[in-house]
């Protein structure tokens, strides 16, 4: 049955940078033909928003609800809408809409499309009690897990997911930098592959190397450290320029750096010879529903196991801040129902 008697939810609203969220009442969303509204359950906090609260992600929607790893149940759907049915779970990425007519869409680069919206960045995403969402831009979530399981898969997931597979397929060493949301998920799913995961953290994090370790990795250390072998390939998580030099010395020749953040700071100049021997750097940019597809399929044969920390709707601030410092092990996640 259509939900048509809820009409106000509780939404925290970004209003610009240096302001904290505020908890509003909004009216409740209704879905435009090829939308679905969604009753959300969780949402995960991820990185990108705070590049969006912190105004390093320029030109955000405003006012805006953030929140871009939404996972819910289909409450209502647009009258062209037919992908899924009144209480199916779905997630929602940040990826929202695309044109589908550009020349990147048209060559199977949706991605990249010229006109993409993004979900809690150009739209309104789930830092709410409800949203809506462009169907073809949802998942069916796996019955394994839990709402605030899966929210993280919808983006820390996806995106991490998009990096490892940039990394090619004929490779053995894995280097991961900033063990964090997707560093956790991508760790085990190298593993499950066979790979061997080397993890960088922050000097002195012996928690986060820790944590490293009982997923999988056969070495951990401060990212300014050499491995004791050349990697095959590497991805950077943390979204700090400086460790692209850094890998790309850790990285032996024909290999690869994957930049995996939408986010990072300059990049200091270095020295060629690092480059050189056909090593290359790459960068990722969104993600695309064969993506959400090849994610989705493997990560409950892993099993995937996502380590979330749970908070509140109200509490988000306080989630994003404890991202911010450092605070967060794993994956923090807003548990809404």
């Amino acid at each position: 049955m259509q939900r048509s008697d809820i009409k106000s939810m509780k939404a925290m609203i970004f209003s610009g940078k240096g302001i904290p969220l505020e908890l509003k009442e909004m009216p409740v969303p209704n879905p435009e033909p090829d939308q679905v509204l969604i009753e959300i359950y969780a949402c995960g906090v991820c990185r990108t928003d705070l590049h969006i609260v912190d105004g390093e992600l320029e030109n955000p929607k405003l006012p805006l609800i953030i929140g871009h790893e939404i996972i819910g149940v289909v409450a209502k759907t647009g009258k062209n809408a037919n992908k899924f049915n009144v209480g199916d779970r779905v997630g929602v990425p940040w990826l929202g809409y695309t044109d589908g007519t550009c020349k990147y869409c048209i060559d199977g680069k949706e991605n990249l499309c010229d006109n993409a919206k993004f979900t809690g960045y150009t739209i309104d995403g789930g830092y709410a009690e409800y949203t809506v969402a462009d169907e073809r831009y949802c998942f069916a979530i796996p019955l394994s897990y839990s709402e605030p399981e899966a929210a993280p898969l919808m983006c820390a997931g996806l995106i991490g997911y998009r990096s490892y597979i940039m990394c090619g397929s004929n490779f053995k060493k894995l280097g991961i930098y900033g063990f964090g949301g997707a560093a956790h998920i991508i760790a085990q799913i190298a593993v499950y592959e066979g790979k061997e995961v080397y993890a960088f953290t922050k000097a002195g994090d012996t928690e986060g190397q820790e944590f490293a370790r009982s997923l999988g990795a056969v070495w951990t250390g401060n990212s300014d450290e050499l491995p004791p072998e050349k990697l095959d390939a590497s991805i950077i998580f943390a979204p700090a320029g400086q460790l692209v030099p850094a890998a790309l010395k850790a990285t032996d020749k024909g290999g690869v750096v994957v930049c995996g953040g939408i986010h990072m700071s300059n990049i200091p100049e270095f020295e060629y010879k690092i480059l050189w021997e056909e090593r290359s750097v790459k960068s990722v940019a969104n993600l695309t529903r064969g993506d959400g597809e090849g994610l989705l399929g493997i990560a409950p044969k892993v099993p995937v196991k996502t380590q979330v920390q749970i908070y509140k709707l109200e509490d988000a601030n306080k989630a994003l801040n404890d991202l911010r410092n450092g605070k967060v092990r794993g994956a923090a996640v807003l548990k809404i129902k």
